[in-house]
């Protein structure tokens, strides 16, 4: 019943977030959980790998949005445009940039508004 859940708040999410260039949703760290849990999700930290090093969310991949030049030129490399993208900073403010820069160049973005520091006050994993 929790995946059928799961699948259901998904595919609602999706369905809510019709996203243009330079569009993308800031969402909660329950509806940011349920998407993440679908195994097509592209998780991505845009902290700096410092940031990185010290914790982050399990299974996600490390681009510093600080970099902004190298952040735009590796994004194609790193992330599937055929996939949703969800990412998160430490506080929300560097992953909206970095939505917007991925929505721009054509991805599918959710972004965490509180960052990894409103995962972490949720009691959620960390590695």
């Amino acid at each position: 019943m929790k995946a059928l859940s799961s699948i259901i708040s998904f595919i609602a999410i999706t369905l809510l977030a019709c996203q243009s260039k330079g569009d993308f949703k800031s969402i909660n760290v329950e509806e940011f959980e349920t998407l993440i849990a679908q195994p097509e999700v592209q998780r991505l930290d845009v902290r700096t790998l410092a940031e990185y090093k010290e914790g982050h969310i399990p299974g996600s991949l490390n681009l510093n949005v600080r970099d902004e030049e190298y952040f735009k030129a590796s994004a194609d490399s790193l992330l599937n445009k055929n996939y949703p993208v969800a990412v998160y900073c430490r506080s929300g403010n560097r992953s909206k940039k970095a939505a917007t820069i991925l929505t721009e160049k054509g991805y599918k973005v959710y972004e965490l508004s509180s960052g990894i520091t409103g995962w972490k006050a949720a009691r959620k994993a960390i590695e």
